[in-house]
């Protein structure tokens, strides 16, 4: 599918964090705008332990230490190695803590027996570190008296943390995340009032779908844990008699812009016929999720009321995509006044793909690149693709400058060359019909599925063996196929069994 050419895009959400692709205009986990936010800055900024700023010339931080030097001062007193050569430099400490100067040599553990010294007095009643380290004090030899505490004695140092071996430390984010693990929230979450979730469910009340007891706003967040609530369409699935479709938002689109329309009804001679349309919004126009919607309403409300009248379905189907197209071109009919705020935006736009199956006729039409494939019952015979994309790359396969795996791997492939909208060339509805021998299912999707399945053997191979008789099932599966693929796109299928089967059945 075509879309307006991007900036370089951050390769992750500023908000939360999450892996983001080219092209992505907002965040597709938290729904996050991308466009607002300025670059990441290169480096980042460095902070000392202590609070204090250490100096910033490159030159100095550039060159390396040399392995003489003691490095530099914690910002609390760390406890020595237990035995240190005579002569070993120490962390270098604030003066009147107590501890040996820098490049003092260690006096030896006392002797068993031996008085211990006022200054290092072992019962001295040790502060908690503000690393929140529980105090270890050094064994005694047994019998050594212990003598009393003195004015200026210091409390021996923490035993369990290793000294820091520099003041100064880069806040990478593994830092980051380290020192938020051990530091207790700031900010803790309000819990959930139960007498919230009873109100809310005896007015019926939208509920957070996270903690299960605030209330959704008119903004579509809770208002007890600040959640944002899943859309109605991000993901959604319907069953109409033997038809199931499914529609999903994907992993990577902060909505979900993919729109199906299926439906039942009878011929004039009484016999059935099943009825689905899909639809696919272009992404770069504005408003897509409308074009979509409005498109795939159209289309079925006229194959409805034109089938029950006897109008031949390719005709109906042809007809069908017209009035899709008129209603996509009605939202573009904006006042004068909205146009001003915002005069470089281009008509809302959609792809539209649609099959009516019945007793013995199977009838598509197409504008764009979303498609329909033939499954067989039996996989022994043949599938096959129905439709043929208006895009780049089918016209450069069709004109025989690539082949098909080529052109499908070119970055311009998805640039569509017909679509619904205002802004469309002139309108050339694709329709088609065909006559099988044999029970089959129909698929008809959008190309957030088929990128994961393109050619017919692949897509038979994803579709469920029983999905004639579980089509719904089917279709959760084919969502799945999509998403455990990576689910870049938004996907949409539904699932036709042919022949058609009389109104009242559906799913196993």
């Amino acid at each position: 599918m075509s879309q307006m050419p991007q900036q370089a895009a951050l390769s992750k959400c500023p908000s939360c964090e999450e892996p983001l692709e080219s092209g992505d205009r907002f965040c597709g986990a938290c729904g996050y705008d991308l466009s607002v936010v300025p670059a990441r800055p290169r480096d980042e900024p460095t902070t000392a332990m202590n609070g204090s700023v250490p100096p910033q010339a490159s030159a100095d931080r550039d060159r390396p230490r040399p392995p003489s030097a003691p490095p530099a001062a914690p910002s609390w007193p760390t406890t020595p190695p237990a035995h240190h050569p005579a002569g070993t430099p120490l962390p270098d400490t604030p003066a009147g803590r107590g501890t040996p100067a820098q490049g003092a040599p260690v006096p030896p553990p006392p002797a068993p027996g031996a008085q211990v010294p006022p200054s290092t007095a072992p019962d001295t009643p040790v502060p908690p570190p503000p690393a929140q380290v529980t105090p270890v004090p050094p064994s005694r030899a047994e019998g050594a008296p212990v003598p009393p505490e003195s004015a200026g004695a210091v409390p021996p140092p923490p035993s369990a943390e290793p000294p820091a071996p520099s003041s100064g430390v880069r806040f990478d984010r593994r830092a980051r995340s380290e020192e938020r693990a051990a530091q207790p929230d700031e900010y803790p979450l309000q819990a959930p009032d139960p007498r919230v979730a009873a109100e809310s469910a005896g007015t019926g009340a939208a509920v957070c779908v996270a903690c299960r007891a605030g209330r959704v706003d008119d903004d579509g967040y809770c208002e007890n844990c600040g959640h944002a609530q899943p859309r109605e369409r991000d993901h959604m699935e319907q069953e109409s008699g033997p038809i199931g479709a499914v529609s999903d938002r994907g992993l990577r689109h902060h909505r979900n812009e993919d729109a199906f329309a299926v439906s039942t009804t009878a011929l004039p001679d009484g016999s059935p016929a099943s009825v689905a349309i899909v639809c696919d919004g272009v992404s770069s126009a504005t408003r897509p999720d409308e074009a979509s919607l409005a498109a795939s309403r159209a289309a079925n409300e006229s194959l409805l009321a034109a089938l029950p009248r006897g109008t031949h379905p390719q005709q109906a189907m042809h007809d069908a995509i017209v009035a899709a197209s008129e209603a996509v071109n009605a939202l573009a009919d904006e006042p004068a006044a909205a146009r001003e705020h915002a005069p470089h935006q281009n008509a809302p736009a959609c792809t539209i793909v649609g099959a009516v199956v019945t007793a013995g006729l199977l009838v598509v039409g197409w504008v764009g690149d979303s498609r329909v494939y033939w499954i067989p019952v039996d996989r022994s015979t043949p599938a096959a693709r129905l439709t043929e994309d208006d895009s780049w790359a089918a016209q450069m396969v069709a004109a025989g400058l690539m082949g098909e795996a080529e052109a499908y791997a070119d970055q311009r492939a998805h640039a569509i060359t017909g679509w619904l909208g205002a802004d469309a060339y002139e309108l050339e509805p694709h329709t088609a019909s065909f006559k099988p021998d044999r029970p089959g299912v129909v698929v008809v999707c959008t190309d957030g599925l088929w990128n994961y399945a393109e050619s017919a053997d692949e897509m038979a191979e994803a579709v469920p063996a029983d999905a004639a008789v579980r089509p719904l099932h089917a279709a959760r599966v084919l969502v799945g196929h999509a998403l455990d693929g990576g689910g870049h796109d938004n996907v949409t299928v539904a699932l036709v069994p042919f022949p058609a089967v009389p109104q009242g059945a559906g799913s196993a």
